[in-house]
C-alpha cells in the first residue's frame, strides 16, 4: 500500500512538472491574483479525471484510435501558437502590468482558457492516460490501484495550489513593467516551443 501511494504521488508530481503550458498559466494567474483557486481546482480536477481514466485502462482504448491523438496534437498546437502570439503582443505593447491593475477577466473566460490549455494538450493524455496508466499496472487489485490513483491525484492538487498561491511572493518583483514583459516573452517562447514539438513530433 505504501509503495503504491509513494509511486503514484511522485510519478504524477514528476510528470506534472513537465506540462509547461498549464503550469505557466497557473503561475501567471497567481501573479495577477485572479481566480487562483478556480484555476488550480480546474487543473487538479482535470488531472483527477484523466488519472482515474488512465488507471482504469482507458489508455489502451486511446492507443486503438491513433487518429484521435493526431487530431488533438494539431488542435493543441494551433491553440498554443495563438496563445503564445497573444503573450508576445502583450510584451510588445507592455500591457500586462496594466492588466494587473484592471478588473479581472471573467471567471468563465479564465476557466475556458485553462480548460483549453489542459485538454488540448496531447502531452497530458500521454502522461496521465499513457504513462501513469502503464505504471499503475504493476499494482494488482482494486485497493492498490485506487491508492495509486488517489495519491497521484493528491500530488496534482498539492502542486497546482502551491504553484498558484506561492506566486504571490513574486508579486513585488512583478511591479515593474519590464518584469511582466520578460515573463510574457518567456511564456510566448514556451508556448511556441511546445507547439513546434507537437507539430514536428
Amino acid at each position: 500500500m505504501i509503495t503504491a501511494a509513494s509511486t503514484g504521488f511522485f510519478t504524477a508530481f514528476a510528470l506534472i512538472l513537465a506540462i509547461g503550458a498549464q503550469n505557466a498559466f497557473v503561475l501567471r494567474q497567481g501573479l495577477l491574483g485572479r481566480h487562483v483557486f478556480a484555476v488550480a481546482l480546474t487543473c487538479a480536477l482535470s488531472d483527477a479525471v484523466l488519472i482515474s481514466a488512465g488507471v482504469a485502462g482507458f489508455g489502451a482504448l486511446v492507443s486503438r484510435f491513433p487518429g484521435l491523438t493526431q487530431l488533438m496534437r494539431y488542435a493543441g498546437a494551433a491553440f498554443l501558437l495563438g496563445y503564445g502570439a497573444l503573450r508576445f503582443r502583450a510584451a510588445w505593447q507592455g500591457k500586462s502590468q496594466l492588466e494587473a491593475a484592471k478588473p479581472a477577466t471573467s471567471l468563465r473566460a479564465t476557466i475556458a482558457t485553462c480548460l483549453m490549455l489542459t485538454w488540448l494538450n496531447p502531452h497530458v493524455y500521454l502522461d496521465t492516460l499513457g504513462l501513469l496508466g502503464a505504471v499503475s499496472t504493476r499494482f494488482e487489485g482494486f485497493a492498490l490501484k485506487a491508492t495509486f490513483a488517489t495519491f497521484a491525484t493528491l500530488s496534482s492538487f498539492i502542486f497546482f495550489f502551491s504553484l498558484g498561491y506561492s506566486a504571490k511572493f513574486m508579486q513585488r518583483i512583478m511591479r515593474a513593467n519590464r518584469a511582466w514583459q520578460v515573463m510574457d516573452v518567456g511564456i510566448g517562447v514556451l508556448m511556441w516551443v511546445l507547439a513546434a514539438g507537437l507539430i514536428l513530433g
